[in-house]
């Protein structure tokens, strides 16, 4: 079921900071983690905290604190 959510000020400043580009210097032909996984990952530990499923994550309304997201089901057994 959707459900409609909206992050404390803290989680917003949270997902931003994930989303900022990383500075980098490439040595030895490793790269950073992008801008994109580091926001998925943010997502994520979002969903875990607040318990809903990441990947459903829809925007609501003009607020960017605001989304829909299916609930999270938990396995008890």
């Amino acid at each position: 079921m959707r459900k409609q959510y909206t992050l404390s000020e803290e989680d917003y400043k949270f997902l931003l900071n994930a989303c900022k580009p990383v500075p980098y210097m490439v040595i030895g032909g490793v790269l950073p983690r992008s801008p994109q996984e580091n926001a998925n990952d943010a997502w994520e530990a979002l969903g875990n905290k607040l318990g809903f499923d990441y990947m459903t994550v829809k925007p609501y309304g003009s607020n960017p604190k605001e989304f829909t997201a299916e609930e999270r089901v938990v396995d008890n057994a």
